[in-house]
């Protein structure tokens, strides 16, 4: 089982869990974020109740092309930008993403580049609670949230959406592409659906 926790002003981000009567008054967020493709679309989906457990806030947003984890981030930036904005000062997050739970809880390292400012932000928005807790739950536990992230995804994906992800790039716009190099082409992992003709620039980041 692992150790629960939360921060404390005085010691590291985490420290030994609150007194049971602060936990009756803290905020409780379930965040998720999702790909469809891993990389490819992607959202977020935050549920927010109060310390009675009554929801106050449903969040959701698509972030444009992106991976699970990077989204999975957005969530919790999400809600903790919530917090700040309703002075809430004692927040308990909930997630099914392991990797984030862990990071957060210092137990795995950041590698990533980029997961490496999105941690940094979020750590340091905890860090300005009271009280802070995040908590590794089961995916049958966060339905709300993860239905959050379809529907933004699919709100997203209807035909003649804004921000549809279908829709073909305007003129100057940057768009991050992952790409395998094989037999001397780049092959696309995705689809860009771009016009027949369209001039691009390409700026090469190596990936072990």
């Amino acid at each position: 089982m692992e150790r629960r926790g939360h921060m404390a002003k005085s010691g590291g981000l985490f420290s030994d869990g609150p007194p049971e009567h602060k936990l009756v008054a803290a905020h409780r967020a379930n965040i998720d974020g999702g790909a469809r493709g891993n990389p490819g679309p992607a959202a977020y989906g935050v549920v927010i109740r109060d310390g009675k457990g009554e929801v106050v806030a449903r969040l959701k947003k698509y972030i444009g092309q992106s991976t699970n984890n990077v989204a999975e981030y957005f969530g919790l930036i999400a809600a903790l930008d919530y917090a700040q904005a309703h002075r809430i000062d004692a927040l308990r997050v909930e997630s099914d993403s392991e990797l984030l739970v862990k990071q957060m809880r210092g137990q795995y390292k950041v590698k990533s580049v980029d997961l490496r400012p999105l941690y940094e932000r979020a750590k340091k928005m905890a860090q300005a609670l009271q009280s802070f807790r995040i908590e590794h739950v089961y995916r049958e536990q966060n339905r709300e949230a993860d239905a959050l992230v379809n529907q933004a995804l699919d709100e997203t994906a209807r035909p003649g959406s804004s921000s549809s992800p279908d829709k073909p790039a305007p003129k100057d716009q940057t768009l991050r592409l992952i790409a395998r190099y094989k037999d001397g082409l780049l092959h696309p992992q995705e689809s860009l659906h771009l016009p027949d003709g369209t001039e691009v620039e390409i700026l090469l980041r190596l990936r072990k």
